[in-house]
């Protein structure tokens, strides 16, 4: 008897405990949190470097202050590897700028171990100003990737030219590895491209200068007659010519992958577009038969004339304005390597016709878009049956779609599942 009283007391002496140790872990909703009894400070330091990568500088630097262990992964070069500097003005943007004196720190503490390095700035003048004073600090940086952004207008437009490619100059002498470089949109010239060329030719894969009106097809060949390793380009069609291409296939020119052309027209009857022969086009594509040629195009309807009269060899072509049902013709008739289209309007005369030529023509055709555009079922229905499965991205407006008498929206998406092979609905706002 006694015996068993003691073992009672035991267990009525434990109960208190086993339930207070619960009353701790239990949150303000009644329910234990498993992540109470976690040592936070014990993390591996891979789990805790993987963490601060995905937070913001200024969260980042606060974590650093939690614990002597997380101070320590604070300043791991690998850290710093990659890093986006946000430059904004409060008056001319909601976006949250890095604050001045963190910028200062990475510099001093942080600048040998950066590798990947993005501007991103309003549009005001002074961000694109402070983008180029942190780059002329960039001394002892061994960068790999450089990209310019403006979210808004082009700011680095603004910039004086001579502070511009001061800055840059600091870039690609110091770094000696740039193997890509994206400087859509700023005063990026010729002189400033050799300096590239001279400090980087051994690295440098990829090369974005789109809108750069600073540059002539001289500065192009320098890149390609130098850089050998470069597998992508992007510039502006004014810059384009039948000398340029035929110098770029010529056997001492590089072996382009990926060729980009923006095509652009800020107001109708600007600008005179030039054609591109067809015979340099084919000197281009027998030089580099593996090239996508990527063309951008945001010009008003009648400036299309210079463009697809002759075979041309694009692989991907985008409209961001509206373009007219003969365009599209010419297209079915003349880009026989097409795989992607997207057209973001057209009119209100259905396209049925010239989707039907698009897909029996264009055999390498596997990803379409149209925004506002007109096209009856029964067309959409024929198009995709002779593309067939090949059709790996079809992004298709609802209201693009005008039900006819042979089929309705409903009975549309199980006809088009079945020619795909696959579960296919039209989309209700646009994905591309």
């Amino acid at each position: 008897m006694m015996k068993r009283a003691r073992q009672k007391v035991v267990v009525e002496n434990q109960i208190p405990q086993t339930s207070q140790k619960n009353k701790k872990q239990k949150t303000c909703f009644g329910e234990s949190d498993p992540l109470a009894s976690v040592d936070w400070g014990s993390l591996p330091h891979h789990v805790i470097l993987c963490i601060f990568q995905f937070l913001p500088l200024v969260d980042r630097a606060r974590a650093s202050s939690v614990c002597r262990r997380w101070n320590e992964v604070f300043h791991i070069p690998d850290l710093w590897r990659r890093f986006e500097f946000e430059l904004t003005q409060p008056a001319t943007s909601y976006l949250k700028s890095t604050h001045p004196d963190l910028i200062q720190q990475i510099i001093k503490k942080h600048g040998d171990h950066l590798q990947y390095v993005s501007f991103k700035v309003d549009s005001s003048t002074e961000s694109a100003e402070a983008a180029c004073d942190i780059l002329s600090q960039l001394v002892n940086c061994s960068i790999k990737t450089l990209g310019l952004i403006s979210t808004a207008k082009p700011s680095f437009m603004n910039v004086s030219k001579a502070h511009f490619a001061s800055a840059l100059t600091v870039v690609f002498v110091n770094s000696k590895s740039l193997s890509s470089i994206k400087i859509d949109d700023t005063p990026l010239d010729d002189p400033s491209l050799k300096v590239l060329v001279a400090n980087n030719s051994d690295t440098l894969k990829l090369l974005k200068m789109s809108s750069c009106p600073h540059l002539s097809p001289a500065g192009v060949l320098c890149v390609a007659d130098h850089c050998h390793g470069l597998k992508e380009l992007a510039l502006n069609y004014y810059i384009l010519s039948d000398e340029l291409l035929l110098a770029l296939s010529t056997e001492k020119h590089v072996d382009l992958e990926h060729l980009r052309i923006d095509i652009v027209s800020e107001n109708p009857g600007q600008v005179e577009f030039h054609t591109i022969k067809k015979q340099s086009w084919d000197a281009f594509v027998k030089h580099s038969p593996k090239v996508n040629i990527v063309m951008y195009f945001f010009l008003y309807e009648e400036e299309f004339d210079a463009f697809f009269r002759e075979e041309t060899p694009v692989t991907h072509l985008y409209f961001g304005r509206a373009v007219s049902k003969a365009m599209l013709g010419r297209i079915g008739m003349n880009c026989p390597r097409l795989i992607e289209l997207v057209v973001c309007a057209n009119g209100l005369q259905p396209l049925d016709d010239e989707l039907i030529q698009i897909a029996e023509r264009c055999k390498n055709l596997t990803a379409m878009g149209l925004g506002e555009c007109e096209v009856t079922c029964r067309g959409f229905i024929e198009f995709v049956k002779v593309c067939g499965g090949r059709l790996n991205q079809l992004s298709i407006m609802e209201e693009v779609l005008i039900p006819d008498n042979d089929y309705s929206l409903d009975r549309l998406h199980l006809e088009v599942s079945k020619h795909l092979g696959r579960m296919w609905f039209p989309d209700m706002m646009p994905t591309w």
